[in-house]
């Protein structure tokens, strides 16, 4: 079969009817599945077959929609998880152990920044956060024996950083651990970190991939392309017997599947952060119009990034799409048809202003989510970063006054309307 383009897999990827088989997806809404011996079970608890036993480690509906992500970003296995954070927790911890360290962009989402420095702290594994503009010499000084991973986000939410992908990739290759990218943001429509030299993908497919703020979820997409066994020592959960499988081997039983069948078959054993099928099965109706709507999300955000940075009132916006922007050459580079429809932006007079505007707007929301049809607005200091001081916000490259706006899918006028509205008030 031709490669499909992602229009056509964001449709038809995933699930395959059969003769006389529901032509949508269907809802597998059920703990468990039945066999006819005992001996079927046994080879699915040793890993010697394919199948369905209980969905908290897999479920028909699920691993659909995780085959059509996976197609999308060009992988070969995903696992859906119940969210992003749980993602990005998961696909770390699949490859740190107490005693272990990681290197992280310093700008990542304020949960995720909390995730690595104080809970997973707590499970012995140490974080080293680096700004993702510094130099390859920089972010290679921050690697240590011990490192098993480098973490950063294609978009960072909020602030709109970038990522570098090569060069992550390429100090990630020498030290010989992968690069993991949460690509929430920019979704596979409009970029797909695997051609960028990335091994490992996270996603929040809460965000834009749900698109309708219907169901909390996350993903884990590998690309197959890390060789585990080439840093067998490094990696000895994944290169030596694991216990809890009889002995099993992944690097050697699974190859180029390895990673996410430990992750699976391990992690989602013990952890249990399973995605729901009926949230799978919402999931799955919204990446059906994946590819029409991010277009018509950055088109509406030049419009109001344009008008934003035209306004007397704003002090500074930072869109990566601006040509003028300090990541407009990277985002042209690895984003060439768009990047997504958040702004970050500042009005003059500071904080007390921002709040006061976002308290006067008709059509924005404020809501704790971003990237979905509607829009809405959030300032994360006062929201999803306000258990971080005033220099961890600035570390994470969160400004005090800064506004998070997620343009939505509506009349980009009527966008434009309400922001001006609010602004006129506020500034009266």
């Amino acid at each position: 079969m031709k490669k499909r383009g992602l229009g056509t897999t964001c449709i038809q990827g995933g699930y395959e009817p059969k003769k006389g088989e529901a032509r949508v997806l269907p809802i597998y809404q059920s703990t468990t599945f039945k066999y006819d011996t005992s001996e079927q079970m046994a080879r699915l608890f040793d890993l010697e077959d394919n199948g369905y036993f209980y969905s908290r480690l897999a479920n028909p509906t699920c691993d659909a929609v995780a085959a059509k992500i996976c197609e999308l970003e060009g992988g070969v296995g995903a696992m859906l998880t119940s969210s992003g954070q749980s993602a990005n927790f998961l696909a770390m911890f699949n490859l740190c152990s107490a005693g272990d360290h990681i290197v992280s962009a310093s700008t990542i989402y304020g949960g995720t920044s909390n995730l690595f420095t104080v809970t997973m702290n707590k499970l012995g594994i140490d974080v080293t956060l680096v700004d993702p503009d510094v130099s390859e010499e920089e972010l290679a000084a921050a690697f240590r024996p011990n490192t098993k991973a480098l973490f950063g986000e294609t978009l960072s939410n909020p602030s709109m950083v970038v990522l570098d992908f090569e060069k992550f990739a390429k100090v990630a290759h020498e030290h010989g651990v992968p690069l993991v990218v949460d690509n929430t943001f920019a979704t596979p429509i409009n970029c797909r970190p695997f051609e960028w030299g990335a091994d490992i993908v996270t996603h929040s497919t809460t965000k834009y991939m749900d698109g309708h703020a219907m169901a909390v979820g996350g993903c884990i997409v590998d690309s197959g392309n890390f060789d585990w066994m080439a840093h067998a020592d490094k990696f000895p959960d994944l290169t030596t017997p694991d216990a809890s499988y009889h002995g099993l081997v992944y690097a050697e039983s699974f190859g180029k599947m390895a990673y996410i069948m430990k992750a699976t078959a391990q992690l989602m054993r013990d952890l249990g952060t399973c995605q729901s099928p009926q949230n799978a099965f919402l999931l799955n109706v919204g990446l059906e119009t994946l590819h029409l709507r991010m277009p018509r999300h950055c088109e509406n955000a030049m419009k109001v990034a344009t008008w934003l940075a035209e306004n007397p009132h704003v002090a500074w916006v930072n869109y990566p799409g601006l040509p003028d922007n300090k990541y407009h050459a990277l985002a042209e580079k690895y984003m060439p048809n768009g990047t997504c429809g958040v702004i970050a932006f500042g009005l003059k007079g500071g904080r007390d202003q921002a709040i006061t505007f976002m308290d006067t707007l008709e059509l924005g929301a404020i809501v704790t989510h971003v990237a979905d049809a509607r829009t809405s607005v959030l300032h994360p200091a006062s929201h999803t970063h306000r258990q971080l001081s005033d220099e961890q916000l600035i570390e994470a490259g969160v400004r005090p006054d800064l506004i998070r706006l997620s343009v939505g899918i509506e009349d980009a006028e009527d966008i434009i309307y309400d922001l001006n509205q609010a602004m006129e008030k506020v500034f009266a």
